[in-house]
Formats: C-alpha cells, structure tokens, sequence
C-alpha cells in the first residue's frame, strides 16, 4: 500500500493527545503533504480559558462548556462535508472534551455536564483513524515553555501529569476508532524530516484497530 493509498483509505482523520505534545504542529504538516482539509479547535476564543488556569476550581465548568458546544459547532459542520470529495485532517475530537471534564468539574458539575454532552453527542460522527500522541509529562512541560502563550504559564507538572494518565486510561479502552499510539518523547516529527518520515511509514504499514510505534 503506498502513502497516497492510506490517507485514501482514512478520510477523517483525528491527531489527539495532551497539552503540549504537538497535534497541531503535526495536523499541519500532514495536511500540507497530502493537501488535506484541516480543522482545528480554536483555544483561543475560549474566554474562560485563562481564569481556568489561573483558578481551576472556579472557572472549570464554563470552561468546559464553552469548549464542548465550540466543539459541537465544528464537528456538525464538519458531518455534512461530502468525505467522498474531502479529506480532513483534525488536531481534536469530542471525547476528548470528556477527559478534560473528568479532571476539572466536581461531582455535581460532572453530572451536569454529563447530561449535556450525551444529549449532543450523538450528531456527531467518530473519525476513520486516531493519531494518538504521547510523551512525558516532563517533555510535555518543556515543550509548553518552550512555545511560550501566555496563558499556559501557569499550567502546573501535576496538572500534565493527571491529564497525561487520563489520556493514556481514556485510549486504553476506546474502541471506536482505529488507533495508532505514538510515543513522541524521544521522536520529532515536527523539526526531523527524518522522524516525519518515519511516522509517515508507520501510518503506510498500520494495520488493524491498534498499534503502538516508540522510536527508542
């Protein structure tokens, strides 16, 4: 199967995983190789997000909203692309917004929250293939400060930590997807041609529902 062959037989396609580990960076350069639709979540409008960060407890449930129905705008836009036409490339999905809430919202909240997103789940559709990439949650924070916004000064190493272990127990169990699990700690795929290259044939060999790829 060629390269071409792949990204034909995944029209959707979701790159996902913590903070900081680069899913954005690699949607893009994925997009620009096999000129790809892209769509990406947009931080950035979150008015909350910067309180969050600053007070967790306090802003976690608007935070959590705002970033569920943004999300729900995009992906029920994104159902009615014609994928026979389309291929899309994403740095995010909508469970993801699930592993954020599990971490942030108390009880009560959770159950609110619950309640809202099954309720809107269910127009949305689950990708043709998950990039999931992970790293170390000490190379999660490097990589954090390294890029430098503003808002993500604050983030905390047991924030990552917590987030990096809910990501991996979310994923250990789901199903929907075809998933390839990429350890990033010791690859490069944004800065190496030559890791980017090797990602890319991991992707021409997968086969199946799961695989793992550590380039150690």
């Amino acid at each position: 199967m060629s390269l071409d062959a792949w990204i034909r037989k995944y029209k959707n396609i979701v790159v996902e995983g913590p903070i900081g580990v680069g899913k954005t960076s690699l949607t893009k350069k994925i997009a620009d190789k096999y000129q790809l639709t892209t769509v990406f979540e947009n931080a950035g409008e979150n008015p909350f997000l910067k309180k969050f960060y600053a007070d967790n407890e306090k802003y976690a449930l608007p935070t959590q909203l705002f970033f569920l129905f943004q999300r729900l705008d995009q992906l029920i836009e994104l159902s009615q692309v014609d994928l026979f036409e389309t291929n899309l490339i994403s740095d995010f999905m909508l469970e993801k917004d699930t592993i954020f809430a599990g971490l942030t919202l108390s009880e009560l909240e959770m159950s609110l929250y619950r309640k809202i997103y099954e309720n809107q789940a269910s127009q949305t559709c689950s990708p043709d293939l998950v990039i999931y990439l992970q790293a170390e949650p000490t190379t999660l924070i490097e990589r954090i400060k390294k890029r430098g916004i503003i808002m993500e000064r604050d983030i905390s190493m047991e924030y990552i930590v917590n987030l990096s272990n809910a990501y991996n127990k979310f994923f250990y169990s789901y199903e929907k997807s075809p998933v390839l699990i990429v350890n990033t700690t010791h690859l490069d795929p944004i800065h190496k041609s030559e890791d980017f290259d090797l990602l890319m044939n991991q992707l021409k060999l997968f086969k199946g529902r799961r695989a793992f790829f550590n380039a150690i």
